[in-house]
């Protein structure tokens, strides 16, 4: 029976259970979003959550107090600068867990754990990746730019000076 059991011990002895949330919570911290398994998430985030509640007062003795659990001098640095201020107002919640399916190779539910406030800057991030387009999107996309080459003739018979000095610079 699991009574008075708080707390997931991940299968894991107690020193290399800290040892593993404390780099996970430098990851965190660091990067703004990893992605792990749901239930060393679940862990992660109570974790987490009291050092970036700590970090709100920036003071030496919650300084001294992340650094006992986080030991790295960088990320409590962007702890206490740039993800203190971002928190600064905000009450509690500071984590966000996405599920995003099982891992294939032993089916574990994996997901993301991303600090809150720095959502806006991960979706930009993801949109920079080119998408691969189907043949059969491509009659839509020409049909709508069918107005585009007139708009561009236009401009050509407006500057046609220009365009051969242009060219013959490009030939030197």
């Amino acid at each position: 029976m699991r009574h008075n059991k708080k707390f997931n011990h991940l299968g894991r002895t107690a020193s290399h259970r800290s040892a593993m949330l404390a780099n996970m919570a430098i990851s965190l911290i660091m990067h703004k979003r990893i992605t792990t398994t749901v239930a060393k998430a679940k862990a992660l985030k109570k974790y987490v959550e009291p050092l970036i509640t700590k970090s709100k007062e920036d003071s030496t003795n919650s300084r001294r107090v992340v650094f006992s659990y986080l030991q790295n001098k960088e990320a409590i640095k962007e702890l206490f600068g740039e993800v203190a201020q971002k928190v600064g107002d905000r009450p509690g919640g500071y984590t966000r867990i996405i599920k995003l399916g099982t891992r294939q190779g032993d089916a574990a539910q994996i997901c993301f754990i991303e600090l809150v406030d720095f959502d806006e800057a991960m979706a930009k991030e993801t949109k920079k990746k080119a998408t691969r387009r189907s043949r059969k999107a491509a009659p839509k996309a020409e049909a709508a730019p069918a107005e585009a080459p007139a708009a561009e003739e236009a401009k050509a018979e407006e500057a046609p000076a220009e365009a051969p000095a242009a060219e013959e610079a490009k030939a030197e």
